[in-house]
């Protein structure tokens, strides 16, 4: 049966569409953290806690918006102030809570992160340090703050159509292939200062992290070589394997990238000879 709301969305739907992306955010945020601090596998029993503390938390709300409506009532003024401070005193509180998590899965912004001060150093940040680093709004909100990191994820495209190359850059690619990525499952290409991966069509999702990593290398190697894919794969060569080590070490998941999906991927059979892509 619908209620009274549910006809309002239905008849005017276009005034709710920002609540319904607010919903869809909500629960695919709420299910990767419980993911998270389910720890020995207790999800089930981690989002039955979350759900009773939620219950909680709304009745005492309730119980004090009563309070409140009750001693403001009649008085437009004080109604209005104790609306805006206390949402955004609520905007500010999840922004703090977000800032606090220490997620150890890897994205773009923390395997970035990760990978140049690593290149730098040859040591790799914990959960706790680079959730300090990150960002929680987008760049270009947060240019103003602090964290005034460059970070080389911005110089890199994932999961490029082979039909947006022209026929030189396909010429190149064909070279690349035989050349450095006769085992790879993915194939990079530089274009103007961008990284653009192509993936195999049966590359894994360790294939990914390691065509993303890949390509940041060249990112950084760009700004001081010239022979960005020999030195990029002599470095992943060396220094791969020891960087994966290093992160799981320190409680990182290396299992995999969370990056957009990768739609578009590429067929490429015996390049050394047939010297054919799909």
């Amino acid at each position: 049966m619908l209620s009274d709301h549910h006809l309002i969305y239905l008849l005017f739907p276009f005034p709710f569409l920002f609540l319904s992306l607010a919903g869809v955010a909500s629960g695919a945020t709420r299910a990767a953290l419980t993911q998270h601090f389910a720890l020995q596998n207790n999800a089930a029993d981690i989002s039955a806690k979350e759900g009773s503390q939620e219950t909680v938390a709304t009745m005492i709300g309730m119980a004090l918006g009563m309070i409140l409506a009750r001693i403001t009532m009649g008085l437009p003024l004080a109604i209005w102030f104790s609306f805006l401070s206390l949402t955004v005193f609520h905007m500010y509180a999840n922004y703090r809570a977000v800032g606090c998590l220490a997620l150890t899965s890897l994205n773009i912004e923390r395997s970035a992160i990760l990978f140049q001060h690593f290149m730098e150093t040859g040591q790799v940040l914990s959960p706790e340090q680079v959730s300090r680093m990150e960002h929680v709004l987008p760049t270009w909100i947060t240019s103003w703050s602090s964290k005034k990191v460059k970070l080389l994820h911005a110089n890199v495209r994932l999961g490029v159509r082979v039909s947006s190359l022209d026929h030189q850059e396909m010429k190149e690619v064909l070279l690349s292939a035989v050349s450095h990525y006769l085992k790879a499952k993915y194939l990079l290409v530089e274009r103007k200062g961008i990284i653009d991966v192509i993936m195999h069509k049966n590359s894994t999702a360790s294939d990914v992290l390691q065509s993303f990593i890949h390509a940041l290398v060249m990112a950084k190697l760009m700004q001081k070589s010239t022979s960005v894919y020999l030195e990029s794969q002599s470095w992943m060569d060396k220094h791969y394997e020891v960087f994966l080590q290093k992160l799981s070490s320190l409680g990182w998941k290396t299992g995999r990238l969370l990056s957009p999906p990768v739609i578009w991927k590429a067929n490429w059979t015996d390049v050394s000879s047939d010297d054919k892509i799909d």
